[in-house]
């Protein structure tokens, strides 16, 4: 009797260690044409006169259709670094250039997706997808039909009269995820999209996001806490350490694709998590965790 793949292979025993068809990948990624550039960039808030320096030098390629999964601690300044990518803030230092142009300010080329679903509540979920490709200029008719092709991708077709608060949490992430691809931008910003989310419908979004991810021409910057996440959907990943936030490591993820949850248990995804885990929270001193508490009432015994 011939055992299956998984017991025949030797475990991985560091996040390093990739299989053959997971390092040929990676060898055909980076010969694709460098979508993001991050050179140098720098950015500083001023408070009463003080300068607070969020990151510096962050510099790295993404490149084209990569899922690039940005992670670490909080204070690191993920969500400002996204906020820069899509031209909602300035840095201090440094560029950033997609497709060899310089960002400078929000644009088609570039969708977002935040952790609120910000939906127009007033429209109908078909009107909510339409609404970008009206403001680009295209037709009624033009812009109601492609609408209900994205929303057919997502799932949500026969959805498309239905007003934002008659639709779940899953559901309403799902239209704003087809609302910012119907503009057909060349990178997809997702900052925490399912963080409002319960886990088993975080679980299926992952699962969706994944669907679309392969049939459309798109480089997706997304940012998580969750770790399960970060390697259950990235190429690379991303750790940023913080004050000031710079790269740790850009770490390439070893566990195969396509990706099911029944990979959260292999060795690959285990050591990888081991990795993140360790980075972003080092092991420090027992003492250096305790807090000055204060006792403010007297319990009759103690709680160890």
């Amino acid at each position: 009797m011939t055992a299956p793949p998984s017991m025949n292979a030797l475990p991985s025993s560091s996040y390093l260690d990739q299989d053959e068809a997971v390092a040929a990948r990676f060898q055909r990624i980076y010969e694709r044409p460098v979508r993001l550039k991050v050179d140098n960039l720098r950015k500083d808030f001023q408070n009463n006169g003080a300068t607070r320096t969020v990151f510096d030098k962050l510099s790295f390629n993404i490149h084209r259709r990569e899922f690039v999964t940005v992670i670490g601690p909080s204070g690191c300044g993920k969500s400002t670094f996204l906020r820069i990518v899509a031209g909602l803030d300035e840095a201090s230092g440094g560029e950033i250039q997609l497709d060899g142009h310089p960002v400078g300010g929000p644009g088609p080329d570039r969708g977002m997706v935040f952790q609120g679903y910000t939906l127009f509540p007033w429209l109908t979920v078909k009107r909510n997808v339409m609404f970008g490709l009206e403001m680009s200029g295209k037709a009624k008719s033009t812009a109601e039909s492609e609408a209900g092709l994205w929303l057919e991708m997502v799932g949500l077709r026969k959805f498309e009269n239905a007003y934002p608060h008659e639709l779940s949490g899953g559901m309403k992430q799902r239209v704003a995820i087809a609302r910012a691809l119907a503009n057909e931008p060349r990178v997809l910003i997702m900052d925490e999209p399912f963080g409002a989310l319960d886990a088993q419908t975080r679980a299926q979004m992952q699962n969706y996001l994944l669907q679309i991810w392969r049939k459309v021409d798109v480089t997706i910057l997304f940012i998580t806490h969750d770790l399960d996440e970060a390697c259950y959907l990235s190429d690379r990943i991303l750790v940023l350490g913080a004050n000031p936030g710079r790269v740790v490591e850009f770490i390439e993820n070893p566990v195969p694709r396509p990706r099911s949850p029944a990979q959260f248990s292999s060795p690959s995804f285990v050591a990888l998590k081991n990795r993140i885990e360790e980075l972003i929270h080092p092991p420090v001193e027992i003492e250096e965790q305790q807090l000055p508490l204060v006792r403010l009432t007297e319990a009759g015994d103690d709680v160890e």
